[in-house]
């Protein structure tokens, strides 16, 4: 048997993992004191506890987790597993300028030490190739989003497409699944980052898109800048239609707008970042994962 253990603001999504793994749900309660720490509250876990929360907002939720980890094995779990799909501080992987902390080697380790396997969606790697090379403590479960998107795209309206765009060349592996799944063709731009919030994009020689109706693909969304910035050359190209998937939606109403101005026209997400935005359900293949790597 196994318990999932989920926070308030993803108890739904807890619960629909609990449901594809035929586990109990199980609420974390949190007491908060006058002088702003938080207490965990836990019930009693199964032998293998499943602890729910994906960490974007981390700064908010990674010192309740921590906690909530102690609260589970002092309760009793005896294998605990953090699902956690959005996996935050992997963009500082290096110090690029003199007097920066390495984010990476810091918060990695310190969620390893907390679980016996951490599950993540999509994490943001650039200089890193394994997870296990930071924190090697802990076993590292890395999923795609692109299973999800693909399956519920292939199934919603398989023609609804003529081509996959990925933004940059680190966005061509998710673009390139759900080009395959979509048996679309699919090219990538290429980026060249002036800010955090201003980008160029260029499209490779020969690229077409007119007339075209465009996926763009992501694994985030924060800003907004990097796609809008390609739905507006998309448009220049002569693009018929655009729409955006992505794993993590981060986006406020401000980034929607300016998404919609330049010319995105539908933008959906993967549910492990609860967002107005969410259409692909994680549950089922992040459920998989755990029955092959323990036998559930």
């Amino acid at each position: 048997m196994i318990s999932v253990h989920g926070f308030p603001e993803s108890l739904a999504q807890a619960g629909a993992l609990a449901d594809a793994l035929g586990g109990v749900l199980s609420r974390v309660e949190t007491h908060r004191f006058a002088d702003g720490e938080t207490l965990p509250r836990v019930t009693a876990p199964e032998p293998h506890a499943v602890l729910y929360r994906s960490l974007h907002d981390p700064n908010a939720k990674l010192i309740e987790t921590l906690l909530t980890a102690d609260a589970l094995r002092r309760a009793g779990a005896r294998r605990l597993t953090l699902v956690t799909p959005y996996l935050p501080y992997l963009r500082q992987d290096q110090v690029f300028e003199a007097g920066q902390a390495l984010s990476r080697d810091v918060v990695l380790p310190l969620l390893a030490d907390g679980f016996d396997a951490i599950v993540v969606v999509d994490p943001h790697l650039h200089r890193t190739a394994r997870l296990e090379d930071v924190a090697p403590q802990t076993r590292w479960i890395p999923l795609s989003g692109a299973e999800a998107m693909g399956r519920a795209l292939a199934a919603e309206d398989g023609g609804a497409f003529d081509l996959v765009v990925g933004p940059d060349r680190e966005s061509l592996q998710w673009a390139r699944a759900l080009a395959e799944a979509l048996h679309l063709p699919v090219w990538t731009f290429d980026k060249k980052r002036l800010s955090d919030r201003d980008v160029s994009l260029e499209a490779p020689a020969g690229a077409a898109a007119g007339g075209a109706r465009v996926l763009l693909v992501d694994d985030v969304c924060s800003s907004g800048g990097t796609l809008a910035k390609a739905a507006e050359v998309l448009m220049a190209l002569g693009a018929s239609r655009i729409e955006a998937a992505v794993t993590h939606a981060l986006y406020d109403s401000a980034a929607a707008l300016m998404l919609e101005e330049a010319g995105v026209r539908a933008l959906r997400s993967c549910d492990g970042c609860l967002h107005p935005s969410n259409a692909f359900p994680l549950a089922a293949p992040i459920a998989a994962a755990l029955r092959r790597e323990f036998a559930l």
